[in-house]
């Protein structure tokens, strides 16, 4: 499975992950978010997203180690990740285009576009990928 996180980059954007070489996941809040967290095995691939103004996917991650209970949360339900950066893409996927690519109207990103933590399938996870090599994919 490939996943997508978002997070506002004023708060921890992409850079932060690729300064810090890696962080833990956490404060997730929504159970069905936090599900997804559950479901995460190392090794597996992340899109990151900036949300806030930017609204674009910007990088791609792995996940670093499973989910394990959040330290400091009170509530064993909560759990974190370890995130890792591989690499920045060549450029950010727009909201926008990601919309305008009939192929991925269905995506979590755009259905239930509040979720910061969500699975991706492996067709559209690519195609985002490759949307990253195309001049038009910042429009």
């Amino acid at each position: 499975m490939q996943w997508l996180v978002k997070s506002d980059p004023e708060t921890y954007g992409w850079h932060d992950l690729v300064k810090d070489g890696g962080t833990r996941w956490d404060g997730v809040r929504n159970a069905e978010a936090r599900n997804s967290l559950a479901a995460m095995r190392a090794g597996e691939r992340v899109l990151f997203y900036h949300s806030g103004a930017d609204k674009a996917v910007v990088g791609l991650a792995k996940v670093k180690t499973a989910a394990y209970p959040e330290p400091g949360a009170g509530d064993p339900r909560w759990l974190a990740v370890d995130l890792a950066p591989v690499k920045k893409l060549a450029q950010p996927v727009t909201l926008a285009v990601i919309k305008a690519e009939r192929s991925l109207a269905k995506i979590r990103l755009v259905t239930h576009s509040r979720l910061s933590v969500m699975p991706i399938e492996t067709e559209p996870f690519e195609l985002i990928l490759a949307m990253a090599q195309r001049k038009t994919s910042s429009r």
